[in-house]
């Protein structure tokens, strides 16, 4: 008994690590290998605002399908027979469920909304992980590639 919860564990622990790997970063310090050496744009401006956001996380079939399997293998393990493969399914349904949530909770990141008074006098406002800080009258650049715009010191 004591053996399989250990294995449980350490199941548990790899996914939430595969899971934590498999996110991306929406950081203005990271860049895709599809963006390098390409032109990029840039805009001048000053910070007007910087408001806290969360990023909402991945909800990919990865997260559901291990929490599926992991609810599927304990419930098997309660009951015989019929009710085995009823509560099978059940921790099945129930995993899968609490797996999406989990993976999205675990991919969840801290924001910035950052408002930007570009030098023509123009407003923008971009959202961005919060891995650098920003502050109201701050000198910035907006980096843009297409799409893409990031926002920097």
């Amino acid at each position: 008994m004591k053996h399989q919860s250990l294995l449980k564990t350490a199941f548990i622990l790899i996914i939430a690590s595969l899971l934590n790997a498999c996110a991306s970063s929406n950081s203005g310090d990271v860049y895709s290998r599809e963006e390098a050496r390409k032109i990029q744009t840039i805009r001048k401006g000053v910070v007007e605002s910087v408001r806290t956001v969360k990023l909402e996380g991945t909800r990919s079939p990865v997260g559901t399908a291990t929490g599926a399997v992991i609810g599927g293998v304990a419930g098997s393990t309660v009951g015989d027979g019929k009710g085995s493969a009823i509560a099978a399914i059940i921790g099945a349904v129930a995993g899968g469920l609490l797996g999406s949530a989990a993976e999205e909770g675990l991919t969840r990141k801290d924001a910035f909304e950052i408002t930007v008074k570009l030098e023509n006098g123009s407003l923008v406002a971009i959202v961005q992980e919060a891995t650098e800080k920003f502050a109201p009258g701050d000198n910035v650049r907006l980096i843009e590639n297409g799409g893409i715009t990031r926002v920097s010191h």
